[in-house]
């Protein structure tokens, strides 16, 4: 009975195992094979580079600026949709009337691709007739108000940011959410007895006891914004000026724009790496969690 068990669990488990094979696996180890050559993306014929592209990689300025950018990317990326999911969370969970509704509202965004989301904040960001800037002029009195903001090196990636923002911080509030629902009730029940004023309950009481769900947003803020990607080709193209190219977009225009798919490769590795850290820093949070709650 038992060998028939695992014979189905097989069968059944097996048209998944090969897909991720194919188009995650074997990629992944692709890359790190074309990383140390100079293949162009179509020639058959290509050759061994050894560390090369790496060391081309810590000397190339546009390198920096996807590095800087990327920086910027992550920590907009914790702190905006964590902070204000945080805080949608807290609001909901006082039993505020038509909460269920407001949920549904501030999901909805994660439930869009990002392709859809980036089209939304450029007509957002329209500058003769956006809805940002027609607001701002309706506000100020000013006349005529047509600030580019896409177009502009120094608000490009902001932009970007607030649209991203916009989409991520519905999945933060959902997680927080659900580690509200585990705090006892009984815990803030005796603190409102004990005359503890609400602020003091959240610091105190609600945020330590929230750790478990804040690792989880954590972790996915910054694993979703290194994959970042669309919602930057869609809105700025990594510019004006490079202002807005992440490392991911980098590496995207090395390997398809450029042919220089050894280089590209080298930069995914670079990432990959990133993205290896994170995720390992993640699992060691989870595992201190385990140690505390066990």
């Amino acid at each position: 009975m038992e060998r028939r068990e695992n014979f189905w669990r097989i069968v059944l488990l097996a048209p998944a195992v090969i897909v991720f094979a194919v188009f995650v696996i074997w990629p992944l180890f692709d890359s790190f094979r074309y990383s140390v050559t100079n293949w162009n993306g179509f020639d058959p014929d290509y050759d061994f580079v050894g560390l090369d592209n790496f060391a081309r990689i810590f000397r190339d300025p546009e390198f920096l600026n996807a590095i800087i950018n990327t920086a910027i990317w992550i920590v907009a990326a914790l702190v905006v949709p964590v902070v204000l999911g945080l805080a949608l969370a807290l609001l909901l969970n006082t039993g505020l009337r038509g909460a269920n509704v407001f949920k549904s509202i501030f999901y909805l965004p994660i439930c869009l691709a990002a392709v859809i989301v980036g089209q939304i904040w450029i007509w957002i960001y329209q500058p003769d007739w956006g809805l940002l800037n027609t607001a701002i002029e309706a506000v100020t009195g000013v006349r005529r108000f047509n600030f580019a903001w896409l177009a502009e090196p120094s608000t490009a990636l902001g932009s970007v940011i607030v649209a991203w923002s916009w989409q991520q911080t519905g999945l933060a509030m959902v997680i927080f959410l659900a580690g509200l629902t585990s705090i006892p009730r009984d815990l803030l029940e005796a603190a409102d007895i004990d005359g503890v004023k609400r602020w003091k309950q959240t610091l105190h009481i609600v945020l330590p006891m929230l750790r478990p769900a804040t690792v989880v947003v954590v972790a996915l803020s910054v694993i979703n914004a290194l994959k970042g990607f669309d919602i930057l080709y869609i809105m700025t193209g990594g510019g004006p000026f490079r202002s807005s190219n992440t490392l991911a977009f980098f590496m995207y225009e090395e390997s398809f724009k450029k042919y220089r798919m050894g280089y590209g490769s080298a930069i995914s590795v670079v990432l990959f790496l990133i993205a290896l850290s994170v995720i390992f820093i993640y699992f060691r949070q989870l595992r201190k969690l385990d140690e505390i709650y066990d």
